[in-house]
C-alpha cells in the first residue's frame, strides 16, 4: 500500500473505536453518528481485507489482525501529533527572515525593527537583500516589494505611495523611476531620452542628489527620516505614485502568529 492513499480518517475513526469498544462512544468523541462509524470500519475492513471488530453477548470486541496493528498505529497517530507540532513551532518561533530593498530598509524599515525588537528581546532576525528574492528558496517570513500590488500574495502598503523630489539640477535616473515625466525635467535628459545619471537604486539616487550631482524622484517613505539639514531638499509631489511599499507573504506565513504580530507593528504607524 502507498504511503499517499493510506486512509488516514479511516484509520483515526479505527482508533476511536478501538479505544471505546463501542462506535456509539467513538461517534461522541469524533463528533459525527455510530451510522458514519460503521460506515468507515466497513470500508477500511473491504480495503485492508480483514474483520476488525466482533460482536459478541458482552459487546465489540477487536480481532486478532486487528489486535496485531493497533499499537503501531497508535504509535503513528503520536508521530503525526510530534510532526504537526514540530511544524507549528514555527509559528511561535521568534527567528524572523525578512527580505527588503537595501535602501527601504536602511531609511524606514531598521528603525521600526529596533523598536518591535526592544519591546519583544527574544526575536532575531535575519535579513536578505532584494525584492525578488524566492520566499521558499530563502525560507523567508516576509518581504517588502515596491510594486503596484502584492500581486499573488497577502500583503498590505506601507505608508502613502507619493513621489518627492530630492535636488536640483539634472535628472538622476534609477529602475523604478527612469525617465522623469513630460514636463518634468526633459530638457535635463541626456541622449536618446535617458537620463544624464543614473544608479540602482532610489537609495543612491537619493544620496547622488544631496551630493549635488541632480536631482531625483524618489519614494517619499525614504526621506522621511533625513535630518532636518537634508530635508530641506526634499520638495513634496502631488501625483501619487502608481507603485509603493509592500509588506508581502504567502498566506501560510501571513496567517502565523509571529508574522501577525510583526505586521500589526509595521503597519501601525507606517
Amino acid at each position: 500500500m502507498k504511503r499517499t492513499h493510506l486512509p488516514l480518517n479511516a484509520l483515526r475513526v479505527f482508533d476511536a473505536a478501538a479505544r471505546h469498544l463501542s462506535f456509539t462512544r467513538a461517534a461522541d468523541e469524533l463528533a459525527v453518528t455510530p451510522a458514519a462509524v460503521g460506515q468507515q470500519i466497513r470500508a477500511l475492513e473491504d480495503l485492508l481485507g480483514v474483520v476488525l471488530f466482533r460482536r459478541t453477548s458482552k459487546g465489540l470486541e477487536l480481532t486478532e489482525e486487528a489486535s496485531a496493528g493497533l499499537a503501531a498505529l497508535r504509535t503513528g497517530f503520536l508521530h503525526f501529533e510530534d510532526a504537526v507540532q514540530a511544524m507549528q513551532a514555527g509559528q511561535s518561533s521568534h527567528v524572523y527572515t525578512i527580505a527588503a530593498p537595501r535602501e527601504f530598509f536602511a531609511a524606514w524599515l531598521a528603525s521600526r525593527l529596533a523598536l518591535f525588537r526592544s519591546e519583544n528581546p527574544q526575536v532575531r532576525y535575519v535579513l536578505v537583500d532584494g525584492e525578488e528574492t524566492d520566499f521558499t528558496e530563502a525560507n523567508l517570513d516576509l518581504a517588502v516589494r515596491w510594486t503596484d500590488g502584492p500581486g499573488n500574495l497577502e500583503g498590505v502598503p506601507l505608508g502613502q505611495a507619493e513621489w518627492v523630489m530630492v535636488g536640483t539640477g539634472d535628472w538622476i535616473g534609477w529602475p523604478g523611476d527612469p525617465v522623469p515625466d513630460e514636463g518634468e525635467g526633459a530638457a535635463a535628459e541626456g541622449e536618446e531620452g535617458k537620463p544624464p545619471i543614473f544608479v540602482s537604486d532610489a537609495g543612491q539616487a537619493i544620496a547622488a542628489a544631496l551630493a549635488g550631482l541632480g536631482r531625483a524622484r524618489v519614494p517619499a517613505l525614504l526621506t522621511a527620516g533625513l535630518q532636518h539639514a537634508a530635508a530641506d531638499s526634499v520638495v513634496p509631489i502631488t501625483a501619487p505614485c502608481r507603485r509603493g511599499y509592500w509588506l508581502v507573504a504567502p498566506l501560510p506565513q501571513w496567517r502565523q502568529k509571529k508574522v501577525k504580530a510583526l505586521v500589526a507593528a509595521l503597519t501601525a504607524e507606517a
